[in-house]
């Protein structure tokens, strides 16, 4: 088959490359760092939840949806630059959400630690400021607070606050609401407030209900590891973001991040499969498939450097442009200026006219596959469970993090470390397989990333998660590296792709999806760690059960005709000496004798 005339291969992959590398510097600006921008803009932990849920069943199902109708209708490069062109627009509509807080940024530019926390349940409104939590267990060690006979009365300030009297932490407990208890951060200095809202005043609303916080007794000396431990802030600092503020903004908040996230996702979630099916076909069309493999690692080094980057001017350049708001936009503006970077590379992109032919994606008969086989349905199964379990890591581990004191940069060096762990694990890739084979490459995967959770549990310091973000080399890397190895073993001819792009999109997409979900209420009732050591009991239990399973099931291999043919041809060529193994030289002899003769 000839090359097509219109490219030639050097220059094409030259192209992939780039866009490749553009494409990761490009999610790297926001990805990493979404649900930290909406914990600043003071949602709580079931919000971002119910948004980034949203935001993977979107990309589980609208992605392969619009790829088919771009190849059917030969519409592969508008979308492409539809898509880069819309989502520049479609990112800054997240930066114009206004936060509940408006001097959250403001007081976090100018190093205020002071906190003033207003409360606002039905009808109570109370400014506390507090400066030690050892002054207030000093001075009432034993005291039960206490409901207040008359509820406090207060202005509300044009930011949408009520403003209260103002009372010190030193006056008597019998003052003070009873949705009050005291968060430590450091050892003397106050940093937030628990608050215990009264079931009674929030019956009215149930979903007001959805954030209150669970009743648990708090500690107040220094040195204490209960609720107000450094693991347990983030349900703490969550929950403060659902109750100190008015419902009203509260429901705006979400309903403007919810239609802006929704908005942007669906002009990005294509972008990524329609630009991989353009590339592989083309190379396909000129027998250069072989090339396509490798372009992937092109995408993490642009990841790993956009996530580094970008971490180091968010905390150079966002003060300058912050006014008011939550800080974290400058995301957002590297994310469309890459963007824009990557709409230009995309005009050179190779885009191969589709002729029409058996039509290459058929969900119905790949979902028939998956049923007919056992073994992809425990593959099925197996995948699902990782996009659960992975969620809970992409959503909340900064959460985790912040609680702990670390600054964006290290977050972001400790995703450039899995990234790179992944590039440098991939030489030994055809020995790992071979030596463990598919089986027990997904079970020691499986393995790590259970190990992985358990570990972010117990976190102790900013600097204690980045020994554990190598295993994402394992975890994540080898973990695929076996999935894809096992797809490519049971699918049927020309169902390869297909059957991997459901697996990655549908299955690991909508694990992911339930995982957002749940995980969100799993740390408001509980905590991060709870969570975390959840995880890793349900990925320990599947992984018991799928290696109990796998080998009861049949084992019979699906047939590959191209690789047969291969080893019949190298048999041949081996067992032959001389010129008698080239049987065109043999031909031709008999052709020669007989024009003799």
């Amino acid at each position: 088959m000839n090359a097509n005339p219109q490219w030639d291969i050097s220059r094409t992959l030259g192209v992939a490359r780039l866009f490749q590398l553009v494409c990761g510097v490009r999610d790297a600006c926001v990805t990493p760092f979404l649900t930290l921008y909406l914990r600043q803009l003071g949602l709580a932990a079931p919000w971002v939840g119910i948004l980034m849920g949203t935001k993977h069943l979107i990309a589980a199902f609208w992605a392969p949806f619009c790829a088919f109708l771009a190849k059917s209708y030969q519409k592969r490069r508008m979308l492409l630059i539809g898509s880069l062109l819309g989502s520049v627009g479609a990112s800054l509509l997240m930066a114009l959400v206004p936060p509940l807080d408006k001097d959250l940024g403001y007081r976090s530019c100018n190093g205020s630690h002071s906190v003033t926390t207003t409360v606002l349940p039905p009808g109570v409104a109370l400014t506390l400021n507090f400066t030690s939590a050892q002054e207030l267990a000093l001075n009432h060690p034993a005291e039960a607070p206490s409901v207040p006979d008359k509820r406090s009365t207060g202005i509300r300030d044009a930011s949408g606050f009520r403003k209260g009297s103002g009372r010190s932490i030193k006056e008597p407990f019998s003052h003070l609401p009873s949705y009050f208890v005291g968060s430590i951060e450091g050892a003397g200095t106050a940093s937030g407030v628990l608050l215990h809202p009264v079931t009674s005043g929030i019956k009215d609303n149930p979903w007001e209900g959805a954030f209150k916080v669970v009743s648990t007794a708090l500690p107040l000396l220094a040195g204490d590891s209960a609720l107000g431990s450094p693991a347990n802030l983030s349900v703490t600092k969550g929950n403060i973001g659902a109750l100190d503020l008015s419902w009203e903004g509260l429901q705006w908040t979400f309903i403007l991040s919810l239609g802006s996230m929704v908005f942007w996702e669906l002009l990005t979630a294509p972008l990524e499969q329609v630009a991989d099916d353009s590339l592989y076909e083309y190379l396909d069309f000129v027998d250069a498939t072989d090339r396509y493999k490798n372009l992937w690692i092109w995408r993490l080094l642009g990841m790993s450097a956009g996530v580094c980057g970008i971490a180091a001017l968010e905390g150079q350049l966002d003060c300058f442009l912050v006014t008011s708001g939550p800080r974290g936009v400058i995301h957002f503006y590297g994310y469309s200026l890459v963007s824009t970077l990557a709409l230009l590379v995309s005009i050179a992109f190779p885009v191969p006219v589709y002729r029409r032919r058996e039509p290459s994606y058929k969900p119905v008969k790949v979902l028939s596959l998956v049923g007919g086989d056992p073994r992809l349905i425990l593959l099925a199964f197996t995948v699902f469970l990782i996009g659960a379990a992975t969620s809970t890591v992409q959503n909340f581990l900064f959460w985790h993090m912040k609680d702990h004191g670390s600054s964006e940069l290290v977050m972001g060096f400790s995703v450039a470390l899995s990234l790179l762990g992944e590039i440098l694990l991939h030489p030994f890739k055809t020995r790992l397989l071979r030596k463990l084979s598919r089986v027990g490459s997904v079970g020691l995967g499986l393995g790590c990333l259970s190990g992985q959770l358990l570990y972010y549990s117990f976190l102790w310091s900013w600097w204690s998660v980045l020994p554990a973000q190598i295993m994402s080399a394992i975890s994540n890397g080898a973990l695929w590296w076996a999935v894809e190895a096992s797809i490519e073993d049971l699918a049927t001819p020309r169902t390869e792709r297909p059957l991997s792009t459901m697996f990655r999109s549908h299955f690991y997409g909508g694990g992911a999806s339930l995982g957002s979900f749940v995980g969100g209420f799993v740390v408001m009732h509980f905590s991060l760690a709870v969570l975390y050591q959840a995880s890793c009991v349900v990925l320990l239990l599947w992984l018991a059960l799928f290696l109990s399973i796998q080998p009861k099931l049949p084992q019979e291999r699906k047939i590959n005709y191209s690789k047969l043919l291969a080893v019949e041809a190298s048999d041949t060529s081996d067992s032959e000496q001389g010129t008698e193994r080239d049987w065109l030289v043999k031909a031709m002899r008999e052709e020669h004798s007989d024009w003799k003769g």
